[in-house]
């Protein structure tokens, strides 16, 4: 864990500074405050996702940044557990107890980090929020006041608005209390947020609203999200919160998109987490998993006993994702297109040339799959150039071919020459990891139970409770 690092607040007069600077100004100012007053010791946060795939992860991400050694060798096994399908999944054990003292405080999201400006709403006005200098500026009505930071709380029950355009302002609605401060000359708002409330803000982002019949997919990813958030606290303490509110982490914006249903399945799982040995797991999903999920070889990582590469079909032997979109792709690539997209994102891909002049390349003689993961997704893919050879490894591949600004969906492809054209077909979305959100969705529609469901993906599981 991460000790945070407290200066005293009152020897530094920043609390007088603020009721003084309260006394001056309008009445709208006139609220409580609670002085920001910290300093932070530098995290690693080791459990994230590799390089940028928090980026390409767009439908289902678990994301965090973490590089990965630009060569790195490649892995020469991976679990696979072969499972009959039309089995029932044995449920993971449950068990109930007091949260932890050090988990029961709010999350602290960082909802917009290093802006220019935010609007914010309060009674009734809108609130121009600014960094200016060390400080930040508040202005509404004509009238403006600085401080080092300041915080507002939402009234129980209730929420705040706060967001980067007056356009978005109307539906806005974070619960608990929002810290405006000034990092570096640039703006942040942290929301610090109870644990359930943040899940009813990720829940519909991370998983779609779904309907009913469908609400055991929505428990699974409730419990998923609760698990990765705990597993997150106090993991980023130099930048003073615990997660972020995009794909860097989990997808939260507020309630403004909860609903009835994505409450509900929040509520049936309140305090409910994975863990393995007495540790939370570290709980990756994907969109689109093609009938068998990865392992972290993937990342040429060590794999966890829970995360294993398991097949996920019905009995019939379909994909349980099979709805997808993602359950078979292709895509097409030119010869002197592919010319370019290579030289352009070999760096990006992590290509290892086998010589010294290697990335002078101009012509593609051929691209050939060396060898898989057990999963089927590719290991190492060799391309053979006018000036040798190159190889990229795993996940990477999904860099290599990267146009417009998009990866490929997913390392599990094939490739073939027709022509003048090369054709890639493929299947899933996503790296492969942990739950399979469409996957969970149809399982769930079958009638499985969310324990059911999760101890398919997650591998000898244990279900805790925590109550409080």
């Amino acid at each position: 864990m991460f000790k945070r690092e407290k200066m005293d607040c009152k020897k530094h007069n920043l609390a007088a500074f603020m009721l003084e600077t309260m006394r001056q100004s309008n009445p709208f100012f006139f609220f409580p405050i609670f002085v920001f007053c910290a300093s932070f010791a530098f995290a690693d946060d080791d459990f994230g996702l590799p390089d940028d795939v928090q980026k390409a992860e767009v439908p289902a991400s678990v994301e965090d940044v973490a590089d990965i050694p630009v060569n790195f060798a490649p892995i020469e096994a991976t679990t696979t557990v072969t499972t009959d399908s039309s089995k029932k999944e044995n449920p993971a054990a449950f068990k109930e107890h007091q949260i932890p003292e050090e988990l029961n405080r709010p999350l602290r999201v960082g909802i917009f980090t290093g802006v220019k400006e935010l609007y914010f709403k309060y009674q009734g006005e809108t609130v121009h929020v600014t960094a200016s200098r060390n400080k930040v500026k508040f202005e509404a009505g004509g009238n403006s006041t600085e401080d080092i930071s300041r915080e507002f709380n939402s009234e129980e029950g209730g929420c705040l608005a706060v967001a980067p355009d007056t356009k978005t302002l109307g539906k806005a609605c974070y619960p608990g209390s929002i810290l405006f401060r000034n990092t570096n000359g640039k703006l942040d708002a942290i929301n610090s947020v109870d644990v359930e409330d943040y899940l009813r803000g990720v829940v519909p982002y991370e998983i779609g609203k779904l309907d009913s019949s469908r609400i055991e997919a929505l428990k699974a990813q409730a419990v998923a999200a609760r698990t990765y958030a705990y597993k997150h606290f106090n993991s980023r303490e130099a930048v003073g919160f615990d997660v972020f509110a995009d794909t860097k982490d989990q997808v939260y914006k507020g309630l403004e998109s909860a609903t009835p249903l994505t409450d509900a399945a929040v509520k049936a799982t309140a305090g409910v987490v994975m863990t393995y040995g007495g540790e939370f797991i570290i709980a990756y999903y994907h969109s689109t998993c093609g009938g068998i999920t990865e392992t972290l070889a993937t990342w040429n990582r060590a794999d966890l006993p829970y995360l294993k590469s398991v097949p996920d079909r019905r009995p019939n032997g379909k994909p349980w994702c099979d709805e997808s979109s993602y359950t078979k792709w292709e895509r097409r690539f030119a010869d002197k297109e592919i010319v370019k997209l290579f030289k352009t994102n070999a760096s990006e891909a992590k290509a290892t040339f086998s010589s010294a002049n290697g990335k002078d390349f101009k012509k593609i003689k051929s691209i050939k799959i060396k060898d898989k993961l057990k999963s089927g997704r590719i290991m190492t893919l060799r391309v053979e150039t006018d000036k040798g050879h190159f190889d990229v490894l795993t996940d990477r591949t999904r860099w290599l071919f990267k146009k417009a600004g998009t990866i490929l969906p997913s390392s599990f492809f094939t490739v073939k020459k027709e022509g003048k054209e090369w054709v890639l077909t493929g299947t899933g979305f996503g790296h492969g990891v942990g739950m399979c959100q469409m996957g969970v969705r149809a399982r769930a529609q079958a009638g499985q139970s969310y324990q059911e469901i999760l101890s398919h993906y997650y591998q000898g599981i244990t279900l805790e409770k925590f109550d409080r």
